[in-house]
């Protein structure tokens, strides 16, 4: 059975207690489980990582794709957060291991806040971009990756 990877970035570690007005009362426990019943219902396992250092961020986007490559990966879901404003070496990352589909998702709508979040580095290199369905994003990006 394939994996889907769920990629979470700074700060998502942090759900359901940091500003719940914008990102809702779900922690990130709650969206690992969500995302493991989408995807056991579309026939695929997940692997969930979360970190705070975008190296690490950018060693299992490698490693996605070398799994990718091996046939045992399906794809990854990836909410980046702030680093989808910063980061190149993201961008780079996941250009690098194409053609690994790597569905981008923001839980609030980023184009509904401030400037500097309207410009995203993973964008042009994702399969897709889902933004600002709550936690429900990563299981439409699930879906996609399961329906590609």
């Amino acid at each position: 059975m394939k994996t889907i990877l769920i990629l979470n970035g700074p700060n998502l570690n942090l759900l359901g207690t940091r500003e719940p007005d914008l990102y809702g009362h779900e922690s990130l426990k709650d969206v690992e489980a969500l995302c493991a019943e989408s995807a056991q219902a579309h026939g695929f396992n997940v692997q969930t990582l979360q970190s705070n250092h975008e190296g690490a961020l950018i060693d299992a986007i490698h490693q996605a794709g070398a799994a990718h490559k091996a046939g045992t990966l399906l794809g990854v879901v990836f909410n980046a957060g702030a680093y989808t404003h910063t980061s190149i070496g993201l961008h780079d990352a996941i250009k690098g291991i194409q053609p690994c589909p790597v569905v981008e998702v923001h839980i609030s709508n980023v184009f509904a806040r401030e400037g500097f979040r309207h410009h995203s580095y993973i964008s042009p290199v994702a399969a897709g971009s889902i933004v600002g369905f709550g936690i429900q994003g990563y299981q439409l990006a699930i879906q996609a990756l399961a329906q590609a």
